[in-house]
Order: C-alpha cells, then sequence, then structure tokens
C-alpha cells in the first residue's frame, strides 16, 4: 500500500514537473503577433518578440533589410533578436510589408496599387504603439523604444525619426549601412522603385519626400550609423550624406565607416569582416552611454 502511494505520490509530480516544463517552453517560445490584429486596417503584419529577462528593458524593433522587396529574415533578423536579448535588451523583429517578389519580377503596380510607401512606415509607426500598450506585459519601458535597420530597413528606420510626429518617433534609431537618399547619383534604384511604384518612381516631390538627407529635423532622436567603404550594393555615399546632414543639424550621433565587410552582414557571426563585426559592440557602449 505505501509503495502504491509513493507511486502515486511520483507519478503526480512527474506530471506537475512536466506541465511546469511545457509551460517555460511556450511562455519561452518566440511566438509572432500580428500588429494589426482587431484594428480597420486588416492587414497581417507579424512581429516577433525576443524578451530579455527582468523589467524596464530597453526596446528595440528591428527592421531586416531586402531593398523593400523582401526581408533578410535571418541575418538581419533572428539573429539579431537573439543578440540583443542576450545582452539585455528586448528585440522585436519586425516583417513590416514590402512590395514582393512579384513586383520585383513584372510591373503590375502600374496597375495595381500593391505595397508601397507609406505601407511600410504605418507597420513600423503600429510597432512601437503595441509595444508601447503592452510594456509591462514584455517588461519594458515604455519611454526607451528605439528601432533598428539594415539597408531598406536602414532607410525606414531613419524614416520613422524624421517623418512621424514626436510622440510616435522612436528614442533611438541604429541604421546598418542603410539606403539613404531617393535623388543623389548614389541612390540604390531598386529599393526606389520597390518604395516609391511602379507609378510612382520618377515623381520628384515623392523622390524628395524620402530623401532622408534633405529632411533631418532639429529635434531629430540620436543616431547610431554604420556602413562600410567597400560595400557593393549600397553605396557607402548615402550614410556619408546622412553624416552630413545629421552634423549640419547638430544632431547627437555616431557615424563609423569601416573599410571592409560589404553589405547584409547584420549580427551574423558568419558574414562581413572581423572588423564590420565590431558595430555590435560599439553599438552597445554607445547605448549605454545614452542612459547614462
Amino acid at each position: 500500500m505505501k509503495r502504491c502511494r509513493m507511486n502515486r505520490r511520483l507519478f503526480i509530480l512527474g506530471i506537475l514537473s512536466f506541465l511546469g516544463l511545457s509551460f517555460t517552453m511556450s511562455h519561452n517560445k518566440n511566438e509572432e503577433i500580428n500588429i494589426w490584429q482587431d484594428t480597420e486596417v486588416g492587414k497581417v503584419v507579424k512581429l516577433t518578440p525576443y524578451l530579455a529577462q527582468g523589467q524596464s528593458n530597453i526596446a528595440v524593433v528591428v527592421c531586416p533589410g531586402g531593398s523593400y522587396f523582401w526581408h533578410d529574415m535571418e541575418a538581419e533578423g533572428k539573429v539579431v533578436g537573439e543578440w540583443l536579448q542576450q545582452h539585455g535588451i528586448s528585440g522585436f523583429v519586425l516583417r513590416y510589408r514590402t512590395a514582393g517578389f512579384g513586383a520585383y519580377f513584372t510591373h503590375y503596380r502600374y496597375l495595381f496599387r500593391g505595397n508601397r510607401y507609406p505601407d511600410a512606415l504605418n507597420d513600423l509607426r503600429q510597432a512601437m504603439v503595441h509595444i508601447k500598450k503592452h510594456a509591462n506585459e514584455y517588461g519594458v519601458n515604455p519611454n526607451r523604444i528605439g528601432v533598428m535597420g539594415f539597408s531598406a530597413g536602414g532607410h525606414l528606420v531613419m524614416s520613422a525619426g524624421e517623418l512621424l510626429a514626436g510622440e510616435n518617433r522612436p528614442a533611438f534609431i541604429a541604421s546598418i549601412y542603410p539606403v539613404v537618399t531617393m535623388v543623389d547619383k548614389c541612390v540604390h534604384k531598386r529599393s526606389r522603385r520597390a518604395l516609391l511604384g511602379d507609378g510612382r518612381k520618377n515623381n520628384r516631390s515623392l523622390r524628395d519626400s524620402l530623401s532622408l538627407e534633405l529632411h533631418v529635423p532639429d529635434d531629430c532622436p540620436p543616431v547610431f550609423l554604420v556602413n562600410c567603404k567597400d560595400d557593393p550594393i549600397v553605396k557607402y555615399h548615402n550614410s556619408e550624406l546622412l553624416d552630413s546632414a545629421l552634423t549640419a543639424h547638430h544632431i547627437d550621433h555616431r557615424y563609423i565607416q569601416f573599410q571592409t565587410g560589404g553589405h547584409g552582414f547584420g549580427a551574423a557571426d558568419y558574414k562581413g569582416t572581423e572588423e564590420s563585426r565590431q558595430w555590435k559592440d560599439e553599438f552597445l557602449g554607445w547605448l549605454k552611454e545614452l542612459w547614462q
């Protein structure tokens, strides 16, 4: 009888342990969230949290690159989220709306709207609204929600600092090898076509309005800016244009130009060069200085 009771207790303890483990695994799983759920927009745009332990953490919305046509959800998405999480920063990887492969291979947007500006910017704004609304649940400080973007994503996050109203702007911006201009000769034409749409890509007024070097506000959030001189995709002059504009407006920023590293390395340890991978430590140091 005693052995039977002991076996029953062990069985119950085993079930409870399993349930506790299952709960922990479910709680820690990076579940995607539709930021437009229960809104009139009716779109499906996914946000994946990588939550750091503790409360009142800094949060960063991560915008992967991909020429506004697609996303690099690995080196510039998942890997970035995990890296931030490991350093006590809650990352939120945003799969914002892009033109898509169909728009890359065809010109159907002459006839149909498709995804184009300002869709991605609206997605980023909504992501920040969502995080602020659920700040207590996520364990983040609603006043310390920044943005980080790569390539076209770098253009997107800098646009948030320039074009959104003051209360909707991020607390800080990290723009990594970004697309910047839509009018200068160093423009990344593929990103411009995707962002503006086939029917509007030659609209001079729209090009001007989305050229980041032309519209830096005097109250722009602090900016961390990185690029590589040997970038074969987005010409390094893009970052130099932005650095000059930030300097002219006396914006608190740090600009680092590496000689090597190319493009598209994100936070991956297997991409870029030893030199370019230093941006991660530089960013963490810069971020620490912001809140001293």
